[in-house]
Order: structure tokens, then C-alpha cells, then sequence
């Protein structure tokens, strides 16, 4: 619960800057990476993110497909085809769309949560007996804050992404906080209060042994649609400015090639982790640390340089740094270097 707890206030305080930034410039944070690493050079930025939130997408369809195709015998592989497809053209059709799904998971999902803890508290016969069991190999606390960070480093970076349309600073601040670390906090305890009491990992399958298994399909599935459909058009948003295409035609693509490598990504889930939380905090730490050191040049829109190679050597020695220490937290320590590497790089070469 300390991990959960330390990540999340990390995740809100990380969040929580970006968010002031997007709604500040009205940037979405492919701009904001022209700002910060040069027209040219934001094609780094961009293609990490836009790479893992494609990843993340895949992984989401198959968190979805597998547990109901269980449920009623269907094919997997055909399941989760559809449900990509079909996830996809949602995403397509852009913001709007997103708030649609995300108004009616937040509070479908939340309100089941708290019905599946109250009733798995009172079936192992309070909160005492709940955590009452130490778990056969537990991890350190250091592995714990890397997976919760990893976990949401990348959506959390593309912030900007949705703060740009808030009304004002204070609302985008919040809101951004609330998801990340109240919303986040609550998820965490619904999924571990249901494996605690009944040994079973996936919240899914605690909401079946429940008998709640239509409110379970129904909030499992929005919530999953929903965290989706932000992906792709993240990754849509940010593979656009990679290629120079059309933003539609590239989510379009990328939820092709994510629903293709579903199965392969959800079955390397911790390892993508483990990737995200060294590949993704540098990026978000340079582009903070550029907008407070030069907030002039946030004014316009237009970029007039093409490279900023300071912040392209500071995000690859962070990523470098970041899979090669082996002590500390890999998200905090990627993010450090970089801000570091950036920061020094932009005192003395200017």
C-alpha cells in the first residue's frame, strides 16, 4: 500500500506540472515536444509515446476479450479482432468520443468497485482479516513504485493532450490530480481488496464469484474502452507528427498493428512495464524543465528551430541510465539523469 500511495503521489505531482502546461499554452504535447526538441528532433518524443500507447491499447484489448471469451466459450483471437476494430473506430472519431466513454465509465466502475470491496470485506468477516496473510514471495519496495509508476508514466505524460481544453489552470491541475491519484489509489484497492479476500488476482473474476457478472462485463468493459480509446489517440495524435500524416489515418493504423500484437503484448506485460518506466520519464522531464527555463517561447505556436540536441543527448542518456542502474526506482532514476543532463547541457552549450 506504501508503494501504491508514494507512486500515485509521484504520478499527481508529474501529471500535475504537465497538466498546468498544457492548459497554460494550449498545447497538446506533440507541440509542446516541437518547443522543447526542435521540429525535427519532437519526432523522438513523439514516436516513444505514440510506440506505447499503441502497445498499451493492445494490451488493454485482451484484458477485456480473454476474461469474457472464458466466460462464454467464444474464440480469443476472433474476440479480441472485433473488439479492436471496433475500438478503434471509436477512437477515430476524437475527442468527443472520448468524453462519451469516459462519462459513463468513471462512475459505472467506481460505484461497482465499492459494492465488490464492502462485500468482500464482509465476507472474510471484517478489514482485519483481509491482509491478514503474507504473501509467499513479496517484491521490494523499490520493483513496487516501478511497476505503479511504469504503469501510467506514459498516459500521464500526454496530459497536455486533454488539459488543453480545460477552462482554467486550477481545473486542469485538479482534475489531472483526481485521476491520478485518487482515481488511480481506488482502482488499486478494488483489484487488491477482491484478491485478498478470495485469492483471485483479476477483479473479473472476483465480480463473477460475486454474481455480479453483467455489471462486471458492462464496467470492465467501458473502463477498458475508455483508457483505449485515450491511447490511440495519443499514439494517433503523436505518430501523425512522426510521419506527417493524417492524424485519422494513423489511428486507424496504429490500432491495426496494436489489435494484431494483442496477445503478444498482454502475454510481455511486465517487461513492457519495465520498458515504459525508463523510456518515458525523461521525455516528460525535459519538456517541464524547457517550458520554466524559456517561457517565452511557449507564447506561439510556430517553432523556429528544427533540433534542440540538448534535450535529444539528456532523454537518451536518461533512458540509457534508466535500464542500466539497478538500484533505486527506474522511472525516478531515468527522469533525474535527464533533468540533470538537460539542465547542465543547457547551461554551458546554452
Amino acid at each position: 500500500m506504501i508503494a501504491i500511495l508514494l507512486g500515485k503521489l509521484f504520478l499527481a505531482a508529474y501529471t500535475g506540472v504537465l497538466a498546468h502546461i498544457g492548459q497554460t499554452t494550449r498545447m497538446n504535447f506533440d507541440l509542446l515536444s516541437k518547443k522543447a526538441f526542435g521540429n525535427t528532433g519532437s519526432k523522438l518524443p513523439s514516436l516513444l509515446v505514440g510506440l506505447t500507447q499503441m502497445g498499451w491499447f493492445g494490451v488493454g484489448i485482451p484484458m477485456f476479450a480473454i476474461p469474457v471469451a472464458k466466460l462464454y466459450g467464444i474464440n480469443t483471437y476472433l474476440l479480441v479482432l472485433i473488439l479492436g476494430a471496433m475500438m478503434t473506430l471509436t477512437s477515430v472519431k476524437g475527442i468527443k468520443a472520448l468524453s462519451v466513454f469516459g462519462s459513463i465509465a468513471v462512475p459505472l466502475i467506481t460505484v461497482l468497485g465499492f459494492y465488490s470491496m464492502y462485500r468482500s470485506i464482509s465476507d472474510v468477516g471484517g478489514v482485519g482479516h483481509l491482509f491478514s496473510e503474507t504473501p509467499g514471495q513479496p517484491i521490494t519496495l523499490t520493483a513496487a513504485l516501478s511497476i505503479v509508476i511504469g504503469n501510467f508514466i506514459s498516459g500521464g505524460t500526454s496530459t497536455p493532450n486533454f488539459t488543453r481544453f480545460a477552462n482554467n489552470r486550477m481545473n486542469a491541475i485538479i482534475s489531472t490530480v483526481i485521476a491520478f491519484f485518487i482515481g488511480n489509489i481506488l482502482m488499486f484497492s478494488f483489484g487488491a481488496t477482491g484478491a485478498a479476500a478470495f485469492n483471485m488476482p483479476d477483479i473479473f473474476d472476483v465480480l463473477i464469484f460475486q454474481g455480479l457478472t453483467i455489471p462486471a462485463i458492462l464496467s470492465l468493459g467501458f473502463n477498458i474502452w475508455s483508457t483505449n480509446n485515450n491511447a490511440l489517440y495519443t499514439s494517433g495524435l503523436s505518430i501523425s507528427n512522426v510521419t506527417k500524416l493524417p492524424m485519422k489515418w494513423m489511428t486507424l493504423s496504429t490500432g491495426t498493428i496494436a489489435t494484431l500484437l494483442a496477445i503478444f503484448l498482454y502475454d510481455n506485460f511486465v517487461s513492457y512495464l519495465s520498458l515504459l518506466g525508463s523510456m518515458i520519464p525523461p521525455v516528460g522531464a525535459v519538456i517541464i524543465i524547457d517550458y520554466f527555463m524559456s517561457k517565452d517561447q511557449y507564447q506561439e505556436v510556430e517553432t523556429a528551430r528544427e533540433w534542440n540536441w540538448n534535450a535529444i543527448i539528456a532523454v537518451i542518456v536518461g533512458i540509457a541510465l534508466g535500464l542500466i542502474i539497478q538500484v533505486g526506482i527506474t522511472p525516478i532514476n531515468s527522469l533525474i539523469v535527464a533533468s540533470v543532463v538537460y539542465i547542465v547541457l543547457s547551461k554551458v552549450k546554452g
